[in-house]
C-alpha cells in the first residue's frame, strides 16, 4: 500500500483521476450555484474535457512527486539542503521516478523523445501508403487529416524541440564544469510536462484527433473536432516545459561556469544553447497566447478569430509565426553546435572562426524574430510588409552562411577521423546547405507565391528539419554514446544507419521539389494521376528511411550491453566532460576543474583546457 504513497508513477494513478474529476465536478456545483438554466448543454462536454484535463496535468505532476519539496517550503517547514535522495541513477527504476540528476533528465528527455520520433515516424509510413498512389484506399480524408496533423505536431513539439534540451541537459553542465543545473527540481518537473504533453497529444484520438495541421490555423482550428481543444492544451503543457528549461539553461550558464571559464572559453555548443534559451524565454509566450485565444474561442464563446464578430484569422497568423519561425532555430541552433564540436575533435584542428561561429549564433538568434511574415506573403496581409520580410529573410543567410564556411575551413587539411558522428555531421552539412538554398528562393515575393502550399514547401522543410536539426541529433547522439553509456557503439551498424538515412531522405524529399514546382498542392489525401510515379518513389524511400532508423535503435539497445569500454576519453577531446569517467560520477566533478585555455586548442603541443588542481589544494580552497 505505501507504494501508492510515496512519489512515484503508481501514486499519479490514483491522484491524476482523483485531481480531474474533483475539479470537473467543482466546476458543474459552480455552473449550478451560478444559476444555468441547463446543468449540461452542447458546449458543456468541451468544456468539461479541458477542465479535466488541465487540472490532470496537475495531478499527474503532484503524485509524481514535483511538489514534495515546495510544498512544505511554502508552508514553512524547514528545509533539507542536504537531501539528495532524489538525485542520481542507481538503478533503472531511478529514470522512472522524479528525479533531479540532471544527467538522468538528459537521458528521460532523449528516450522520451524519441519514442515520439518514432510514433511519428509511424504515422508518416501511413499516410505515405495512402500517397503511394493516386485514388484513396488505405485510409480515408479524416484519418489523413488526423495523421498528418499528429506527425507533424509530435515531431515538432515533442521531439525536434526537447530533444536538444535532452541532449544540453546531459553534457552543458558537465562541459561549464558545474554539479549539476541550476534548479534541478525544476529541471526535473520541466521533464515530466513532456511525457504528458506527448499523452495529451495521442489521446485526442479517442475524441477526434485534431485535423488543422502542426499550425493550427483558425477557423479549422475553432470549429474542428474536440481533439483540437487537446492540441491547444498539449501545445501549452509543451511549452511550459520548454521555457522552464530555457530558464534554467540560461541562469546555469551565466552563473554556474567553473573558475577562469570566461564566455571565450566556453565551448560553442553552450554558446549555442545560451542563444536558443533566450530564443524560446522571449518566443514561446506568443504560440502559448495564439492557443489560449483559439482554446476560448472553442471553450468560452469568445471570438478572437471569428470575422463576423469582430475576429482577426491574420491576427492568429501573425502571433503564431512570431514564434514559430523562430521556433526553427530554437530546432537548428542546438545542433550547430554539436556539428561544431564533433567537426573539431574529428578533425583534429582549432575550431575555425570561434568567434564568429559564436557570434553568429546571436545574430541568427536576434534576426530570426524580423522574418515571420515571409510564411503570409500569400495570405493576404499588408503589402508594405512583404518586401522588408524578403529582405530581412535573405540577411539572415549571412549568419548562417558564416557557420558553414567556418566548419569547411575546420575540416580543411584537417586529419579527420570518420567516425559515425562525423559521418551525420558533414552529411548535416550537404543536406542543410540545400535547405537553407531553398530557403533563399522562398523568401522571394514571386517565387513564394508561385509555389505557396506546394510539396516545393514540404521539401524546403523537411530538408531544414531533417537534413538539419535530425542529423545534428543523430551526429550528437553517436559523438557523445559513449560518455553516457561507457560502452563505444558498434561503427558498423552506425555506417550502415548513416548510408541508409542519407541515400533515403535525399530520395523521400529531393523529388518533392519537383513535385511542388509542377504544382501538386501539400496536405492532400489524393492528388492528379499525373504525380503518381514520384510518389511512388517517395513512399518507397520512405520505408527504407524508416527500416534505418530500426538499425539505430538495435545499434543503441546492443551496444549498450556488449560494446567495447569506452574509456573516459576515447576521442582524446579537450573539453570538460570527456575529462570524467564514463558515465560521469552522480555530481560530476569530484575535485572542481579550473579552465585555463580554449576548448579547442587540438594540434597544440601540451594544449590543456582545464587543469584539477590536487585534492589537498581543491579541499583548502573548499575550507577556505
Amino acid at each position: 500500500m505505501r507504494v501508492f504513497l510515496r512519489p512515484n508513477l503508481a501514486r499519479c494513478l490514483w491522484v491524476t483521476p482523483f485531481v480531474s474529476l474533483t475539479s470537473m465536478t467543482l466546476a458543474l456545483a459552480i455552473r449550478k450555484a451560478a444559476g444555468y438554466p441547463q446543468l449540461w448543454d452542447d458546449g458543456v462536454p468541451q468544456q468539461m474535457l479541458a477542465i479535466g484535463y488541465i487540472s490532470g496535468v496537475i495531478g499527474f505532476l503532484i503524485g509524481i512527486g514535483s511538489f514534495d519539496t515546495w510544498f512544505p517550503w511554502m508552508i514553512g517547514s524547514p528545509d533539507r539542503p542536504d537531501d539528495h535522495s532524489q538525485h542520481g541513477a542507481y538503478s533503472w527504476r531511478d529514470y522512472f521516478r522524479f528525479n533531479t540528476d540532471h544527467k538522468v533528465i538528459g537521458v528521460q528527455y532523449v528516450v522520451t523523445t524519441f519514442i515520439a520520433f518514432l510514433m511519428g515516424g509511424m504515422m508518416a509510413e501511413i499516410f505515405r501508403s495512402e500517397l503511394a498512389h493516386s485514388g484513396q484506399g488505405v485510409i480515408d480524408t479524416k484519418m489523413f487529416n488526423g495523421l498528418m496533423s499528429q506527425h507533424g505536431t509530435l515531431m515538432i513539439f515533442t521531439f525536434l524541440v526537447p530533444v536538444f534540451a535532452g541532449i544540453g541537459n546531459f553534457v552543458i553542465p558537465l562541459m561549464l564544469g558545474a554539479p549539476d543545473m541550476a534548479f534541478p527540481r525544476l529541471n526535473a518537473l520541466s521533464f515530466w510536462l513532456l511525457p504528458l504533453a506527448l499523452l495529451i497529444f495521442l489521446s485526442s484520438f479517442l475524441v477526434g484527433s485534431f485535423e488543422a495541421g502542426w499550425t493550427g490555423y483558425p477557423p479549422f482550428s475553432t470549429e474542428g473536432p474536440m481533439g483540437e481543444t487537446l492540441f491547444e492544451i498539449g501545445i501549452q503543457v509543451a511549452g511550459a516545459s520548454s521555457i522552464a528549461t530555457a530558464v534554467n539553461f540560461l541562469v546555469t550558464i551565466i552563473t554556474m561556469r567553473a573558475p577562469g571559464m570566461t564566455l571565450f572559453r566556453m565551448p560553442l555548443l553552450v554558446w549555442a544553447n545560451l542563444a536558443t534559451s533566450a530564443l524560446v524565454v522571449a518566443a514561446t509566450p506568443f504560440i502559448a497566447g495564439a492557443q489560449f485565444m483559439t482554446m476560448f474561442d472553442r471553450v468560452m464563446g469568445t471570438k478572437f478569430f471569428v470575422p463576423e464578430m469582430g475576429g482577426d484569422v491574420l491576427a492568429y497568423q501573425h502571433v503564431f509565426w512570431f514564434y514559430s519561425h523562430p521556433a526553427v532555430y530554437i530546432m537548428v541552433l542546438p545542433g550547430f553546435g554539436i556539428i561544431s564540436e564533433i567537426l573539431s575533435v574529428m578533425s583534429r584542428k582549432p575550431i575555425f572562426g570561434y568567434r564568429a561561429i559564436a557570434f553568429s549564433s546571436a545574430g541568427i538568434a536576434l534576426l530570426g524574430f524580423s522574418v515571420w511574415a515571409h510564411h503570409m506573403f500569400a495570405s493576404g496581409m499588408e503589402d508594405w510588409l512583404r518586401v522588408p520580410m524578403m529582405i530581412s529573410t535573405m540577411m539572415i543567410a549571412i549568419p548562417t552562411g558564416i557557420k558553414i564556411f567556418s566548419w569547411l575551413g575546420t575540416i580543411w587539411q584537417g586529419v579527420l577521423h570518420m567516425t559515425t558522428a562525423m559521418l551525420f555531421a558533414t552529411g548535416f552539412i550537404f543536406t542543410f546547405v540545400i535547405g537553407g538554398v531553398t530557403g533563399i528562393w522562398l523568401a522571394s515575393v514571386p517565387f513564394d507565391n508561385h509555389v505557396h502550399d506546394t510539396y516545393f514547401v514540404v521539401a524546403h522543410f523537411h530538408y531544414v528539419l531533417f537534413g538539419g536539426s535530425v542529423m545534428t541529433v543523430f551526429a550528437g547522439l553517436y559523438f557523445w554514446y559513449p560518455k553516457v553509456t561507457g560502452r563505444m557503439i558498434n561503427e558498423k551498424l552506425g555506417r550502415a544507419h548513416f548510408w541508409t538515412t542519407m541515400i533515403s531522405s535525399n530520395l523521400v524529399f529531393m523529388p518533392m521539389h519537383w513535385l511542388g514546382l509542377e504544382g501538386m498542392p501539400r496536405r492532400v489525401a489524393d492528388y492528379d494521376p499525373q504525380f503518381q510515379n514520384w510518389n511512388e518513389v517517395i513512399s518507397l524511400a520512405a520505408f527504407v528511411l524508416g527500416a534505418g532508423m530500426l538499425i539505430f535503435v538495435y545499434n543503441v539497445i546492443v551496444s549498450a550491453r556488449h560494446g567495447a569500454p569506452a574509456g573516459p576519453n576515447p576521442y582524446r577531446s579537450l573539453t570538460l566532460e570527456w575529462q570524467v569517467s564514463s558515465p560521469p560520477p552522480i555530481f560530476n566533478f569530484d575535485i572542481p576543474p579550473r579552465v585555463v585555455g580554449g576548448p579547442y586548442r587540438y594540434g597544440e603541443p601540451g594544449a590543456k583546457h582545464a587543469i584539477f588542481p590536487e585534492p589537498s589544494v581543491a579541499k583548502e580552497r573548499t575550507h577556505a
